[in-house]
């Protein structure tokens, strides 16, 4: 027999074991818990559907502002037809003529996204950046007609991939600037001034300026903040743009070409033309729509053309009528890699559809080493009061994932609205799993709640080496900006002035210079073309002026055979033809 302090009860090492095994089980099934939840997490996030708690992961230098929102799944955002090129990788890039350091200003609006179904979003973070530009180049395009503008050569280059981190470095010592000009000298024979890729364009009609006398003409665009401050529901539709100088006295009306992003195809828009007066105020010269003789106004779906006899500042505002009333937007896409070699920033941009605000944003990237990863599209911005959302769809799953927080984004309708000088976007930030990955899919779906929507497809490849570089500037632009004499205007000088001696003659039958206005297209405020001394010299003008860039000489003369006038067809005519003394210019009905 053992003693009894000897003895262990059989029934307390049995409790012990139960414990033990007990707690390793539970310790088991909490650790496979939170792996399931930590998947089905990041799952879900990597789809739509964002739930966020802080910015603190947010990257490449952004600031953040807060909104929170409840959002259910959008079946037009989720589901697209558009399926992604996967041979090749295309970047686009072009001339760029302008230089500009970074201003950042933080966004502080929010706005709620529309209720939809089935998913719920909670987003808590966004990094919405209005960029402010200040630094720009300055063309000159003095003396000869094909010089290129003076030390700028370079800026009409197509942008290849170089090294950006020395280019960054080297910001803070450029100098500052708020405005683009361009020069030239023009005489008696008058030319033609074109501020390259900005859309904006004056014509010196020949004779406008006195024999023996010559001027150097300038113009300039503000890209500083408007000095323009719209009043009630006003927003200024195009650049502010001056021509000079000032003191300047023409004889003939001169043509001012001013870009704007109206959507002019429906009567949504009382737009107006607006001077700034020696004081720094605004004025209205003239409603588009009104009768003046002051001044004309030819409104075509992407420019306005303005016969003026003065110089000055010029803008172009526009009150809308009704919701219906849409400013178009061009939304673009550009990439770059971040300072994280694993990581990849794409900055979205919205901004009003012309040139110089497009050229803006290009400048602006040109600087940060982004390239432009798929053509810009033009998106129909209502004014119906509701917000702009931005999301990216279609990440490849086991290849990227987007960094929490930025799934969807949302601008504020104001914001976009009244964008005019800020060029807005949104920065999504992009991770890849491994070095090795060096492809990025992906779709981007830019929509206004209750409104239109347009889907950008990503495809290309993160590597410098390999992409496909293609230019987006229109060249004709950045060739010469001055142009002066006979080479700058798209009609023969001799064909120009047997039209004007034809269609100033008053006539019977009523085929004088209103018909030949009708039958370009010039159908209203037709007493401002009875008050110049040579009314088919003007129309002309405008001709010129609306056609700077295809010279359809054809559709003149067409018009021309629609009257009565003539036969021939002018752009089968040359400078050395106009010499020859058997030139044969037909008339009809006894003209």
């Amino acid at each position: 027999k053992k003693p009894l302090h000897e003895i262990k009860p059989q029934s307390i090492e049995n409790a012990s074991d139960i414990a033990l095994y007990s707690g390793l089980g539970a310790a088991v099934v909490a650790v496979a818990v939170l792996v399931i939840g930590v998947t089905l997490y990041r799952r879900s996030q990597s789809d739509y559907g964002v739930d966020v708690i802080d910015s603190s992961a947010l990257t490449g230098g952004f600031q953040t502002f807060n909104f929170k929102t409840v959002r259910q799944g959008n079946s037009l955002l989720l589901n697209s037809a558009m399926q992604p090129d996967l041979t090749v990788s295309r970047t686009y890039s072009g001339p760029i003529c302008l230089q500009d350091p970074l201003d950042k200003e933080l966004m502080t609006e929010s706005s709620l996204f529309n209720p939809l179904s089935d998913i719920k979003v909670k987003v808590q973070s966004s990094f919405m950046v209005s960029l402010g530009v200040s630094e720009r180049a300055e063309y000159h395009g003095k003396n000869h007609s094909r010089t290129f503008p003076h030390g700028n050569n370079h800026s009409f280059s197509t942008m290849h991939p170089r090294n950006k981190m020395p280019y960054i470095q080297n910001l803070s010592s450029l100098p500052t600037r708020t405005e683009l000009r361009t020069t030239g000298v023009f005489g008696h024979l008058g030319g033609r001034l074109v501020m390259p890729n900005t859309g904006v364009s004056l014509l010196i009609p020949h004779g406008a300026i006195p024999e023996e006398n010559s001027w150097e003409i300038y113009m300039s665009i503000n890209q500083g903040e408007p000095s323009l401050q719209s009043d009630g529901s006003e927003v200024l539709l195009s650049p502010e743009v001056t021509c000079g100088p000032p003191d300047m006295i023409v004889t003939t009306p001169f043509a001012l070409t001013i870009p704007h992003c109206a959507d002019v195809s429906s009567e949504h828009w009382n737009i107006h033309l607006k001077k700034r007066t020696q004081q720094g105020k605004w004025e209205e010269v003239m409603s588009v729509e009104d009768e003046s003789t002051s001044c004309y106004c030819l409104l075509d779906p992407f420019a306005c053309h303005v016969l003026l006899d003065s110089f000055g500042t010029y803008a172009l505002t526009g009150e809308p009528i009704t919701d219906c009333a849409v400013k178009q937007l061009k939304v673009a896409v550009f990439g770059c890699m971040s300072c994280n070699s694993l990581d990849y920033n794409l900055r979205v941009y919205c901004v009003d559809n012309t040139p110089c605000a497009f050229q803006e944003v290009v400048s602006d990237e040109r600087h940060q080493g982004g390239q432009l990863l798929e053509e810009p599209k033009l998106l129909h911005f209502k004014g119906n009061t509701f917000s702009l959302q931005i999301s990216v769809l279609d990440i490849p799953p086991f290849l990227w994932r987007i960094k929490p927080f930025t799934a969807c984004q949302e601008v504020p309708f104001s914001r976009v609205w009244c964008s005019n000088r800020q060029p807005l976007h949104c920065a999504f930030s992009l991770e890849r799993y491994t070095p090795t990955t060096t492809q990025l899919s992906c779709k981007i779906c830019i929509r206004q709640l209750k409104g239109h929507e347009q889907i950008l497809q990503v495809q290309t490849s993160i590597l410098e080496s390999e992409r496909e570089t293609i230019t987006f500037f229109a060249q004709e632009d950045s060739t010469f900006p001055a142009q002066t004499g006979p080479k700058a205007f798209k009609i023969p000088y001799s064909i120009r002035q047997r039209i004007c001696a034809t269609f100033d003659t008053p006539n019977a039958k009523g085929k004088d210079w209103q018909m030949l206005a009708q039958k370009n297209s010039i159908n209203r405020n037709l007493s401002y073309f009875a008050t110049q001394s040579s009314p088919s010299a003007v129309i002309l003008n405008l001709w010129e002026a609306r056609h700077q860039h295809d010279g359809d000489l054809d559709s003149l003369a067409c018009a021309l055979e629609e009257i009565g006038r003539t036969h021939t067809k002018l752009s089968n005519i040359s400078e050395s033809q106009l010499d020859e003394a058997d030139f044969n210019y037909s008339r009809q009905n006894g003209l």
